[in-house]
């Protein structure tokens, strides 16, 4: 009987012993991105993988199957810090172009060098290390996918925020212009036929440059830092295994997705911890409730100009509510009492406290994500990227009110908060957003590490491969077809012309005949 336990425990130790793998994630991007990597980490440290993590966002309280190339020195750490992120508003087509070229011009070339040119990654690549799988950002990262290739891995790449071209691409997912807005602008996926024009001639923008300029140069560092690849670089754009969204249907619009293309939004939510005691004091203290203010990672309230800072604290002095504002100087003077800021606030957590009646935020899809996470209402204050839209959609789905930036004054702040704080149906939209995003068979944790290990099983999966992928641009979208056929219409045409013609002179030509000869008798 012993020997029976003795040997299924070994059976399941073995079994055990197999599902564990060695996974490299190459996450170069800081800041409100490093915060979605890190969740990634801890899923797949906390489901038992051994993990090497290239990035610029060093991990506290790191498991012990977790080590780091942490890329110090980068252009990304020494850029200026206290840059004003608003002097980057973009409200309209023509500014969402512009910085959408600046960030394959710039931001790019930064990444890409920040990490292929890092003396830590070189020498890193001279190891004889062995992956199970790699996993990488797909934001203007190209050509990191040759990881993949350099330690003969499958890829699995993930998108901190929803599908873009970038994604797409990879794994063939459709995405009409007709009713799928460019992540750059405001729309949404119901468009007027001057939104659909401008939507088209963005999609048409981008689809240009990116292909016949910007892929080009993430080629030519695929090729310098990966010579000995067994797969070109086109051939590993078309061999992702997987991509993940940081997106979930009940927050956005309903999207075409192949089976590689999955879902994750709010990996980084759940776990609420604790407070720390002066803000966990704060918020239980406030029997008419919290009003929380917060413009997210890159964007600092303190380069709000005055005149828009004294509109906001005007206004918070003659609330009854309490509120709590990320400020970066916590130097400021003369602040009423039912306000409190501080330099750096735990987000999540304080939009799980059951006192918080309102965010008010820049619309960032982490921020709206969390908010509705924990159904709070909202007042959006985009500047710039997909913040406009989040707060466009959030406006259509009944639980934010816009407030545009250029107009915020006393008079437009009061409005805003008057209207979401007076009006019940935007905290109890919130709330009905709230149950169908947490209404899931797994959670967002649970579900990175089932497709994840699904990958690494199924040795890259490429049965979850759509066909499109092995179809050229004419033939994806039926050009060849529509020539073809156009053809074939030019021709019936043609041949039904010259018989009509043939037998209207066998006709008609007899019978003019005999008239003339009738008239000239």
């Amino acid at each position: 009987m012993n020997s029976r336990w003795v040997l299924a425990f070994l059976i399941v130790s073995l079994l055990t012993a197999s599902e564990c793998a060695k996974i490299l994630g190459v996450l170069p991007v800081g800041r409100s991105h490093g915060i979605i990597g890190n969740a990634y980490i801890r899923t797949l440290t906390e489901a038992g993988h051994e993990l090497t993590v290239i990035t610029t966002e060093p991990l506290k309280n790191p498991p012990k199957n977790y080590s780091e190339i942490l890329l110090t020195g980068t252009d990304e750490e020494n850029e200026e810090e206290d840059e004003n992120m608003f002097e980057f508003q973009n409200s309209g087509v023509l500014s969402s172009a512009i910085m959408l070229i600046m960030m394959y011009n710039e931001f790019a070339d930064m990444i890409c060098e920040n990490v292929l040119q890092h003396p830590k990654v070189l020498k890193f690549l001279e190891t004889e290390e062995h992956f199970d799988l790699v996993i990488t950002e797909s934001f203007l990262t190209e050509s990191l996918y040759g990881f993949a290739q350099h330690f003969d891995a499958p890829l699995i790449t993930i998108s901190t925020f929803g599908s873009s071209m970038w994604t797409n691409e990879l794994v063939g997912t459709p995405a009409p212009p007709s009713h799928v807005a460019h992540f750059m602008l405001s729309f949404t996926d119901h468009m007027t036929f001057w939104e659909r024009l401008q939507n088209s001639a963005m999609y048409l923008l981008d689809h240009v440059y990116y292909h016949l300029l910007y892929l080009p140069k993430q080629k030519q560092s695929y090729d310098k830092t990966f010579p000995m690849a067994k797969q070109t670089f086109e051939q590993q754009m078309q061999n992702v295994s997987l991509v993940f969204l940081n997106q979930h249907f009940s927050l956005s619009f309903p999207r075409p997705y192949p089976p590689n293309m999955v879902e994750v939004g709010g990996i980084q939510v759940e776990g609420a911890k604790p407070l720390p005691e002066d803000l966990q004091k704060f918020l239980d203290e406030a029997p008419d409730g919290v009003i929380y203010f917060c413009m997210g990672s890159n964007i600092k309230s303190k380069h709000f100009p005055e005149e828009k800072r004294e509109a906001f604290i005007r206004n918070f002095a003659k609330l009854k509510e309490r509120v709590l504002w990320k400020f970066e100087d916590e130097t400021i003077a003369n602040l009423p009492p039912n306000l409190k800021i501080k330099s750096w606030m735990p987000q999540k957590d304080i939009l799980a406290h059951p006192n918080v009646k309102l965010f008010i935020t820049h619309g960032g899809l982490l921020s709206t994500t969390e908010a509705l996470y924990f159904g709070k209402p909202m007042i959006g204050i985009p500047v710039f990227g997909d913040q406009m839209m989040n707060i466009r959609r959030s406006v259509r789905a009944g639980y934010a009110v816009l407030l545009e930036y250029q107009d915020i004054n006393e008079a437009t702040v009061h409005r805003a908060i008057h209207t979401v704080l007076s009006d019940p149906s935007y905290a109890k939209n919130a709330q009905l957003v709230s149950r169908s995003f947490r209404d899931k068979p797994m959670t967002p944790k649970e579900t990175a590490a089932f497709w994840v290990e699904y990958v690494i099983r199924h040795k890259g999966a490429p049965q979850l491969r759509s066909p499109a992928m092995q179809l050229s641009f004419f033939q994806y979208h039926l050009l060849d077809v529509y020539a073809v056929v156009f053809l074939i219409m030019i021709l019936t045409g043609a041949m039904v012309g010259f018989f009509v013609r043939k037998i209207y002179r066998k006709i008609f030509k007899p019978i003019k005949h005999v008239t003339r000869k009738k008239k000239r008798t």
